[in-house]
């Protein structure tokens, strides 16, 4: 599936790395029967990084390491939502859920009543989300910003010395693990003098080796 995306792409020459990409792309999937295929493959391949198996498996391991301990888990999109909703009975936050139910899943959480909860980006900007000390990101954009939300729902309302746990699920050979590398802080580069080797440095004095006794043989040094 990817492959016949990437060969769409790659002939159109479209690059889903900016926003204009994307656009491009959408527009290209309107006009031709090679598009569609394209827009399909992709749409397809997405559900399945989404929603695989392995990741489920991966979060039941997580949730049981940190039980009980109160938990966050996001992903980007309703279905996956309800799916982990369902299979792991948790109670979920999406675009769809009323306010009021809203407000009542977010206070039992605050109050312990339920330890975990999984929200979709709907808790990005102006929820007031309880503090929680583990937090697993099943699926998400390559936005920096977005990032740093979800991680302030963890940390900002803790003590300064307080600890708190990010996970991020990614699916292997898929374009998440891309995504997740370019939402990451690139370390800085350093420059070449400082990668010189240096030669040894002459030592100042010179320490006999004297051969000490072995524990088992007689101090066979003479009388004074």
């Amino acid at each position: 599936m990817i492959q016949t995306r990437n060969r769409f792409l790659e002939d159109a020459n479209i690059w889903l790395g900016s926003l204009e990409g994307w656009q491009r792309f959408v527009r290209a999937s309107a006009q031709s029967s090679a598009g569609r295929r394209a827009m399909l493959a992709h749409r397809d391949a997405k559900a399945i990084s989404l929603g695989t198996a392995g990741k489920l498996r991966i979060l039941a391991e997580l949730l049981g390491r940190h039980h009980p301990e109160r938990c966050l888990i996001f992903t980007n999109d309703n279905a996956t939502v309800y799916r982990i909703s369902r299979e792991f009975l948790i109670p979920a936050i999406t675009h769809q859920t009323p306010v009021k139910e809203r407000h009542l899943v977010l206070e039992r959480f605050r109050d312990g009543t339920y330890p975990t909860v999984v929200v979709s980006h709907v808790l990005n900007e102006g929820v007031d989300v309880p503090e929680a000390g583990v937090a697993i990101l099943l699926s998400g954009t390559g936005s920096t910003r977005e990032y740093i939300q979800r991680l302030g729902r963890i940390l900002r309302k803790g003590s300064p010395a307080k600890q708190a746990l990010l996970y991020e699920v990614i699916a292997e050979a898929t374009s998440e693990e891309g995504v997740a590398r370019r939402r990451r802080p690139q370390p800085r580069r350093r420059s070449q003098a400082q990668l010189e080797l240096l030669p040894p440095a002459t030592p100042l004095y010179e320490i006999p080796t004297v051969p000490l006794p072995r524990v088992a043989e007689p101090d066979e040094s003479p009388p004074e």
